[in-house]
């Protein structure tokens, strides 16, 4: 990210900053809204990006960022939240519907983001990749995916 094309700041998550070029710097963002850094997954603090020059964020896909038009809103899992642009209103909102909070699979809370300003949102959090990769691959994983045979490949091969 060319922070000199993005007001010289962006926002990211407290574990999305990988490395920067001179003339940025790094540091921490406090949230100003109490519901925000409680129930927000992030917390109060998030990382801050400053300076001119560019900066790098890892996350598990993203197609560049999104640009929020002036009062246009974007919704999303807390996780799933990369960084954006300074001038980004971020909140959070609760999930409304015992439907949702039971089968969404997301948690109760929404990250709100209102523009004008940019957007980067991934699509898996690590710590989500992390469990699903656990659950096909470790001690009684899920390894018969996809196989004709089923369950009964493992009771063939003693699993």
């Amino acid at each position: 990210m060319d922070l000199s094309l993005l007001g010289n700041k962006i926002i990211c998550q407290k574990d999305a900053f990988l490395c920067a070029a001179k003339g940025v710097s790094v540091g921490i963002e406090f949230q100003r809204k109490l519901g925000t850094g409680i129930f927000g997954g992030e917390g109060f603090i998030m990382q801050k990006l400053e300076g001119d020059g560019s900066g790098f964020c890892t996350c598990r896909w993203h197609g560049g960022g999104k640009e929020l038009a002036p009062g246009q809103v974007m919704k999303l899992d807390t996780g799933c939240l990369v960084a954006y642009t300074q001038n980004i209103d971020f909140d959070i909102e609760f999930v409304r519907g015992i439907k949702n909070m039971v089968f969404g699979g997301e948690g109760l809370f929404f990250a709100v983001l209102r523009g004008p300003g940019k957007v980067w949102v991934q699509s898996l959090p690590i710590s989500r990749l992390a469990s699903r990769v656990l659950a096909y691959g470790g001690p009684g994983g899920r390894r018969e995916e996809g196989s004709i045979l089923g369950g009964l490949g493992n009771l063939l091969d003693g699993d």
